[in-house]
């Protein structure tokens, strides 16, 4: 009998998501008479523990008999157990130095941590994410920001309604101005901010036109990779070689700077890829953005002026276009910035059922039949020793 344990979010602040939903608990122990499903007692979930109850579920505060805990967000360092097998978002991967000191105690801890973002498909595309749900968000407080700064239009908090379908209905009548905006990237989060737009009844137009060319409606340009880097010696775009050797590119985000009002960035970062601007872009006179909402949230990366995490309950802050000084939103001479670490906070249980749906459909499956290479590939660590893939990692555990 394999046993799952649904663990409490224990990082400050409180995140409510969950892996699996009371239905889809249910579904498993239904269909897999090998599996069990355990619930540690929370008050902070998006679904309470009555309705883990009403569906069968057991709810108890020791779940430490279970064999593999799922979580969401990363564990505090004083409530893991050491042996066990966990899944959560550990944010170690790139050598984040807030959570060193979690990985060093997994390793201590002799713990096995398999990272959701590690699971990939064979082409390198993640299995699982909430970055789906963090683009419809995103898209919407973007889209928000942008109606407080200008006083054209106004759209309430995603939070304020407690379903996606609901969310929807908030865009009845809506009349939007005629508006650029430019979407970057091609994963979950992109599609959610396309989502957004198409709702919206914002229509998208081709990079040329959209280079060249006003509207008397609102548009929106997808900027894909193949759209934003180009290779420093001949131009071309080779997706392969670009993620191995991002420096040898540059970024032509720059022609867009002069022809888009709101940025709603997507885009994966890391420290050696081009940024799509850098700080004295912003000072040029044709720098048009006056909002962006970076979905993506990296501090100080592919949007410079992200100076970190703004929070739900107070989701933008301005950046001084002159001083580069962190301000109030919406005031004159500043650019408003939305980058929330937790956007699918604001839709929990939606989130909650797609990321399980991932989680039954390419997970579970093969944690019953004892593991899978997918599996042993997002494993960073196996039983306190860092995994073959993450050695680059063991100076950061300073072993």
């Amino acid at each position: 009998m394999l046993k799952i344990g649904l663990i409490r979010e224990g990082k400050i602040p409180g995140d409510s998501r969950v892996a699996l939903t009371p239905a889809q608990c249910k579904w498993l122990q239904k269909n897999f008479k090998d599996m069990q499903v355990m619930v540690q007692a929370s008050n902070n979930r998006c679904f309470s523990d009555k309705e883990y109850q009403l569906a069968g579920i057991s709810v108890q505060e020791d779940i430490s008999g279970c064999d593999i805990l799922f979580g969401i967000k990363e564990v505090p360092v004083e409530l893991l157990i050491a042996g066990k097998t966990y899944f959560f978002f550990s944010h170690t991967k790139k050598l984040q130095p807030y959570n060193q000191e979690l990985f060093k105690a997994i390793i201590d801890k002799k713990i096995t941590l398999i990272d959701y973002e590690c699971l990939e498909h064979e082409d390198g595309t993640r299995i699982i994410g909430f970055g789906f749900f963090a683009g419809i968000v995103g898209a919407h407080n973007g889209m928000m920001a942008y109606g407080e700064r200008t006083n054209e239009f106004r759209l309430q908090r995603v939070h304020s309604v407690n379903s996606f379908q609901k969310l929807i209905h908030t865009y009845f009548g809506l009349k939007l101005p005629n508006i650029k905006i430019a979407v970057t990237g091609n994963g979950r989060v992109a599609h959610g901010v396309l989502e957004i737009m198409n709702l919206l009844d914002v229509r998208e137009v081709e990079p040329e036109d959209y280079l060249i060319k006003e509207f008397s409606y609102p548009v929106y340009v997808h900027l894909k990779a193949g759209d934003l880097y180009a290779h420093k010696k001949d131009s071309s775009y080779k997706r392969e070689d670009f993620h191995q050797n991002p420096g040898d590119y540059t970024n032509k985000f720059k022609n867009y700077l002069s022809q888009t009002d709101i940025l709603m960035n997507g885009v994966y970062w890391e420290k050696n890829i081009p940024r799509l601007f850098e700080w004295n872009d912003i000072k040029q006179k044709d720098f048009r953005i006056k909002t962006i909402a970076d979905i993506t949230d990296d501090a100080y990366g592919s949007v410079p002026c992200n100076l970190g995490d703004s929070t739900i309950a107070d989701p933008v802050y301005g950046i001084d276009k002159n001083t580069f000084k962190k301000t109030l939103p919406y005031q004159p001479g500043s650019i408003d910035i939305m980058a929330v670490a937790n956007l699918p906070n604001e839709l929990p249980r939606d989130a909650s059922r797609y990321f399980g749906e991932q989680l039954i459909k390419f997970v579970l499956d093969d944690l019953r039949k004892g593991g899978s290479k997918t599996i042993d590939n997002a494993s960073l660590v196996i039983n306190g020793k860092i995994n073959e893939p993450y050695a680059y990692m063991k100076d950061y555990a300073a072993l």
